[in-house]
């Protein structure tokens, strides 16, 4: 491990584009790695230029966290917090314009800029903090990717988590490829959880979800059932995730931009295109999980599967594992269950990728710590692993579903931490000059930082209930 030197001037004028200290870039394998046409240049030769870094960022929007909760609200509530998943996806998609538009106009992240324009004392708490989410994120993947290894090849849960340790080598591969490699590898990966939902929910007749009742859930979200608030904060944990703001600060600047106020403008305009279109499409992959799992289990208190089983549903029910056993007598098709299990797969492994970079930004940006990627990625993995191992090896293969919900509520926990030093440095003239951001943003921006930090202290005394239970196992 290498440690930069320090940064001598922590207050860079307004419209430096320079990187922080001494040539500390972010993720300095791949910064300025992708060349981006003139500012005039026709709109779609900028468009596949820019197109990447929001669909990077969407796949932590759909991992295994977001069908744990998703699976629970849409199978405990229908589509009550369907307007949870709605007002969640807005949320995440102005807070990641937010993110790029900090990453084009400072030329660092944002662990780069809380470490240069926040106190000394600040960065071991803030980078501390950061880690425990990539962890709580890291949970879920690996929760996720050993169920469905479990679920496909019958390995048994405990191994299947231990075996995910070994997804560090699918990064390393892809890593000597360039981030365009695996920006296509995730679009191929977010292609097949897409394409499973959509043959799920259009296909198969057997699930024909009435719009017009979740037209009415969509816009006119309410708590007025027990346990909806956790479940909520646990999707709002799920969708807007503090280390994707982190990360997506730092992908934009895999694009080798040019300074002049021209390409910076062109640079704002198609990362926000690139952010709205790739959260819109993360959007209906979440409805879906959660319009699934309220048609197939909603209402009902248990189905026999074949071989005369008799799976019963309950509020402690593991969502996931019951999805996969139920989906096909349900629906009637064989097919459902195994779609279900090649999806809940590539959005783990998708994650992973994703979560590994987020890693290597938040140690660099903090701490002006470089390490190997395997190393980083060995250490997150490995933190993820043990909890879950103990876990699991402790109660057997119960309770996925209240370990991927508990993740999500601790990352929504620390959201505050990383979403107000984001505004706070967008708002400001004196660190984004003429390109802070405007009305819209700003108010947008800031209602969601509020309403979300809002929702966080209503729920936090239900959250450490269920914390106790879920590391208790009471």
């Amino acid at each position: 491990m290498r440690q930069v030197d320090e940064q001598t001037n922590i207050n860079p004028p307004a419209s430096s584009t320079a990187p922080s200290s001494a040539g500390h870039v972010s993720l300095e394998g791949v910064h300025s790695s992708i060349a981006v046409p003139h500012h005039q240049a026709g709109f779609w030769e900028q468009w596949r230029a820019f197109v990447g870094p929001a669909i990077l960022v969407s796949v932590g929007y759909m991992d295994p966290g977001n069908w744990g909760t998703d699976l629970q609200g849409g199978a405990q509530f229908k589509y009550g917090l369907l307007g949870v998943v709605g007002l969640a996806s807005l949320m995440a998609i102005f807070m990641q314009i937010t993110s790029a538009r900090l990453g084009v106009v400072t030329g660092k992240d944002l662990a780069q800029c809380c470490r240069d324009w926040y106190p000394r004392w600040t960065r071991w708490p803030n980078w501390l903090m950061s880690e425990v989410a990539i962890g709580a994120c890291d949970l879920a993947e690996v929760l996720g990717s050993a169920v469905a290894l479990n679920l496909l090849f019958h390995i048994p849960l405990l191994w299947a988590v231990i075996i995910t340790g070994l997804d560090v080598l699918l990064l390393l591969a892809l890593q000597r490829f360039g981030m365009r490699t695996i920006e296509a590898v995730v679009l191929l990966l977010i292609a097949t959880i897409a394409v499973c939902y959509f043959i799920e929910i259009f296909i198969l007749p057997e699930t024909q979800p009435s719009f017009l009742e979740m037209g009415r859930a969509l816009i006119t979200p309410s708590f007025h059932h027990a346990g909806m608030l956790y479940v909520a904060i646990g999707i709002i944990g799920a969708t807007v995730m503090p280390h994707n703001l982190y990360l997506h600060s730092a992908l934009v600047q895999s694009r080798n931009l040019q300074k002049d106020e021209s390409s910076i403008r062109s640079a704002i305009r198609f990362n926000t295109i690139d952010s709205v279109v790739a959260l819109t499409i993360a959007f209906f992959v979440n409805a879906a999980i959660l319009v699934l799992a309220a048609m197939v289990f909603f209402g009902k208190e248990s189905v026999v599967v074949p071989g005369g089983q008799v799976v019963r549903f309950s509020a402690d029910s593991d969502w996931i594992r019951v999805a996969y056993l139920t989906l096909a007598p349900l629906l009637g098709a064989g097919a459902a269950s195994t779609l279900f299990a090649i999806a809940l797969l590539a959005s783990g492994q998708s994650s992973t990728i994703t979560g590994t970079l987020a890693g290597q930004v938040v140690m660099e940006g903090f701490m002006h710590w470089r390490i190997q990627p395997w190393v980083r990625r060995l250490i997150t993995r490995a933190l993820a692993i043990l909890p879950a191992v103990l876990i699991i090896g402790v109660r057997g293969d119960s309770s996925v579903t209240d370990l991927l919900t508990l993740s999500q509520v601790v990352l929504a926990l620390q959201l505050p931490f990383a979403m107000f030093p984001l505004l706070q440095f967008t708002s400001s003239r004196q660190r984004m000059g003429a390109w802070k951001s405007g009305g819209l943003l700003l108010v947008a921006g800031w209602a969601s930082a509020i309403v979300i930090t809002a929702m966080d202290v209503w729920g936090l005394p239900d959250s450490l209930k269920a914390a106790w239970r879920v590391i208790a196992g009471g």
